[in-house]
């Protein structure tokens, strides 16, 4: 599931989630500091900082959320998972890798049904499975974010989603595409997480007990055991 692996062991997906995050980070720390800049030094202020720092939180956390299930990163209570024999332990571990791949997927066409009408698409039909698409539906490519100005290069948004007319701010297409880009990843991940516990290559779905086990190895180390 994680496709071509690079000479690093990184494969694509964790090199495009590694970057973004980077990325965004960088971007948020860049204009909260010359957003504070701007209002202390020179009493002004940059109108759209909020509103982008807000979006680029809001992608990091649904970036953060995937990566983390890649890397084990995500806390969990197993006191009890731990007291059953091995294989049983596989077992349970399994069933909580298909509940969370179908969390996911629930997540994915929630994501998909809330963007598709601001990119002028159509919605998916049924409650909880996928039954088609909408034949009817508002589009609402021409909803635009409320202070963040679109810089002209990108005006050809205009032309493929709001029939010619010119934005004045970025439309809410461009940050809400994250919510199903990020559900698709977070899909990704838990099916590879599944994969990977079936094969024997992984046991748990959330942080391990690495560092526990480290302190409790120095400790004894220290008591010369």
């Amino acid at each position: 599931m994680s496709g071509h692996r690079p000479s690093n062991g990184r494969s694509f997906v964790d090199q495009l989630e590694e970057t973004f995050i980077a990325l965004i980070l960088g971007l948020m720390t860049l204009i909260t500091f010359a957003n504070v800049v701007a209002r202390y030094v020179f009493n002004s202020n940059i109108l759209w900082g909020l509103e982008v720092t807000s979006i680029l939180f809001a992608w990091l956390v649904l970036f953060g959320v995937s990566y983390c299930v890649k890397k084990t990163a995500h806390l969990g209570v197993d006191a009890v998972v731990n007291l059953l024999p091995p294989a049983a332990r596989k077992g349970i571990t399994l069933l909580a890798a298909l509940f969370c791949i179908i969390y996911a997927f629930l997540l994915l066409k929630g994501g998909w049904d809330f963007w598709a009408n601001f990119a002028n698409l159509p919605a998916t039909t049924g409650r909880w499975f996928p039954t088609g698409f909408q034949e009817k539906f508002l589009a609402k490519g021409w909803y635009e974010t409320s202070d963040v100005v679109i810089p002209e290069m990108f005006q050809f948004l205009a032309d493929w989603f709001n029939d010619g007319d010119r934005y004045e701010k970025v439309p809410r297409l461009v940050p809400y595409v994250m919510m199903p880009i990020g559900a698709a990843l977070l899909l990704f991940r838990f099916i590879q997480a599944g994969l990977a516990i079936y094969t024997g290559k992984q046991s748990m779905l959330i942080a391990s007990h690495e560092a526990e086990d480290a302190v409790e190895d120095a400790a004894a180390r220290v008591r010369g055991e």
